[in-house]
């Protein structure tokens, strides 16, 4: 197996501090890594290094020279005044060069047939009707419809899932990707899942969602303290074998500190005299001094901020309508929320849901209906918008501009170094700038802000985009014991599964209620599905037609190819599944399960080809 990237003695260092030193990875064939540890250690740096943005300071990386490498960044950047057809089809290929002519075709209003005759007719000899469907497929996932648009015009979220669309196109050998999840509503987010774990691709990622990583991932590298521990299975094998490298170090860790002792003892007795042999003892004195301070940080983030005392009335609303122009977001909406409430807010991309949120904060004012607030009840909102810091301020002044001194859940007090210090913001990052963070820590820096106004009602609007593993475990922590009311906007299905006993559905200009969480949703709807599929069965009918020949249309004749060549597709994916599937261990229920449902999918989706296949053959006959 040769290896496609290599990294050997890999040192890169930010601000004048080492991110990491002498660390050594390889990616082979096949392989899907997640890059996992703590906001600030170095992983969307090494990503890039080995994406080939920049150069290492120390050490070397070598690549397979035939190898493509697709890198995903956390905030891409694309050429300005670029369209998104641009961009999508920038690479020299012909397949590409008429897809994307035919899509312009498609697109313009005065339909001119004569060329849209003849690119079909390019199309059909380059063989390229399966690459089109699988482009608008990827397209239509990421929500990516009008083509003409100019990026630069478009929000974050959009720019990012336009990156991953051109990436998931390009189909490189290796896939380097910083957060795919992000911008992602959890439909989509599933079917990725699928792509990615379809065919032999090699994968190093880094992502906050540990069922995406569960599902995509197998193998982790975590980078801690500047070195690279390599673990061969998944997040729930990684802790085990992590609690157990930690405990190890503990135990390294104090027979080094009673060691340090007696030889501490040696060195104040020992006689002015110098001897090659007490020289010798002096330098092992000091290195194991060097050890001994590299003790692990097992710090644990503790996130126990007094709540603000909660009354009666909490927040009514009442025949709330909300409009943009023509589109409803919010139609005739009516609910009490109570103490105790814990909600997770759902829908995809676009459906409303900060809308819906700015109506309850009162940022915006509904069309019709009330909304009415308790006395008492007291908003922590944390958005993706507040995210703005300046980036020439001091980290402890972003805390003391909110207090000087915080109450704890225990009626203590703290100063604002110390709730830094819990926050894990150790005093040489306090009084540095926030331009000097990475992007997790102003993360949690901005969460902190919001749990320091002790609100009784908090809202959290996708609170894990960029923060690492272990603050989000922390996070969890603090918001299973969290007595006030929670309003969650996550793609993390593990956090909604975890936190959210009831959701608000945002569909078709609707808020809808569904009492559970999204696990218990998913189950629903794949059982309205398939009761739907089985009333709906078509009862086979004699066909009574004559026997004049159809002519199909131009968009028929194109579907019927196209056909041919998924089908096809579809049974050689159903036979390496059903190969997996002999080799798996017996013992392995989770795995034997995931492969069968894989199997169930592929073949209905080849039943629902082969009808419509013998549904436009028959017009031909």
């Amino acid at each position: 197996m040769s290896t496609q990237i290599a990294a050997e003695n890999l040192g890169h260092s930010y601000h004048d501090e080492w991110l990491f030193r002498h660390l050594t990875i390889g990616i082979n064939p096949g392989q899907r890594l997640a890059l996992v540890g703590v906001n600030g250690a170095g992983k969307s740096t090494l990503l890039k290094l080995l994406a080939d943005r920049f150069p290492p300071m120390e050490g070397k990386i070598v690549k397979n020279r035939h190898v493509r490498i697709g890198f995903l960044e956390q905030d891409p950047q694309f050429p300005s005044s670029s369209t998104i057809s641009e961009y999508i089809f920038s690479e020299a290929n012909k397949q590409l060069a008429l897809i994307k002519r035919y899509e312009e075709l498609v697109e313009n209003p005065v339909v001119n047939e004569l060329e849209l005759q003849k690119i079909y007719e390019e199309l059909t000899e380059q063989n390229a009707w399966e690459y089109e469907h699988a482009i608008k497929t990827i397209l239509s996932r990421m929500d990516i419809h009008h083509l003409h648009q100019r990026i630069d015009t478009l929000s974050g979220g959009q720019k990012k899932r336009i990156a991953l669309a051109k990436l998931l196109i390009d189909d490189p050998d290796v896939y380097v990707l910083d957060e795919p999840t992000n911008h992602l509503d959890i439909d989509t987010i599933e079917w990725l899942e699928k792509l990615l774990t379809t065919g032999q691709k090699s994968i190093l990622l880094v992502t906050h969602d540990r069922y995406f990583l569960d599902q995509v991932c197998n193998s982790i590298i975590e980078l801690d303290r500047g070195k690279a521990f390599t673990y061969q299975g998944n997040y729930a094998f990684f802790l085990e074998k992590k609690a157990e490298r930690m405990a190890m170090d503990e135990s390294s860790y104090q027979k080094n500190k009673n060691l340090l002792k007696k030889e501490l003892e040696w060195m104040r007795r020992m006689p002015s005299a110098r001897t090659t042999k007490s020289k010798s003892r002096i330098d092992a004195f000091h290195e194991l001094a060097d050890k001994t301070k590299q003790r692990p940080e097992n710090q644990k983030i503790t996130l126990d901020i007094k709540m603000t005392r909660q009354g009666g009335k909490i927040l009514e609303l009442e025949q709330v309508t909300k409009k943009f122009e023509t589109k409803s977001i919010v139609d005739h909406f009516s609910y009490v929320f109570k103490k105790g409430d814990r909600i997770g807010l759902a829908g995809k991309n676009g459906s409303g849901k900060s809308t819906f949120l700015n109506l309850l904060t009162g940022s915006i004012a509904p069309d019709s209906g009330s909304i009415t607030k308790g006395e008492t009840t007291n908003f922590g909102y944390y958005t993706q918008a507040g995210l703005s810091f300046n980036e020439k301020d001091r980290v402890i002044d972003v805390v003391k501009s909110v207090a000087e001194y915080i109450q704890l859940a225990d009626g203590t007090t703290v100063t604002a170094s110390g709730l830094l210090t819990l926050f894990l913001f150790p005093p040489k990052k306090q009084h540095g700038l926030i331009e000097k963070l990475s992007g997790g820590e102003k993360k949690r820096l901005y969460l902190m802000k919001v749990l320091m106004k002790n609100p009784n009602f908090l809202i959290l609007d996708e609170p894990t985009n960029d923060l690492d593993i272990d603050t989000l475990n922390v996070l969890e922590s603090f918001l299973e014991n969290y007595p006030g009311v929670l309003i969650l906007v996550s793609h993390d299905r593990y956090l909604l599964d975890k936190m959210s006993e009831q959701l608000f559905i945002m569909e078709n200009g609707s808020v809808n209620i569904f009492n559970g969480n999204y696990a218990a949703y998913r189950e629903e709807l794949q059982n309205q599905k398939e009761t739907t599929k089985a009333m709906l069965a078509p009862t086979p009918v004699k066909n009574e037609k004559t026997n004049n020949k159809t002519k199909l249309s131009f968009n028929e004749q194109k579907e019927l190819l196209a056909l041919e060549s998924r089908m096809e597709e579809q049974e050689h994916q159903k036979k390496t599944i059903q190969t997996q599937l002999i080799s798996t261990d017996p013992a392995d229920y989770v795995q034997l399960q995931k492969l069968s449902k894989e199997i169930e999918i592929v073949e209905e989706n080849i039943e629902k080809a082969m009808e419509r296949w013998m549904e436009l053959s028959e017009k031909l006959n």
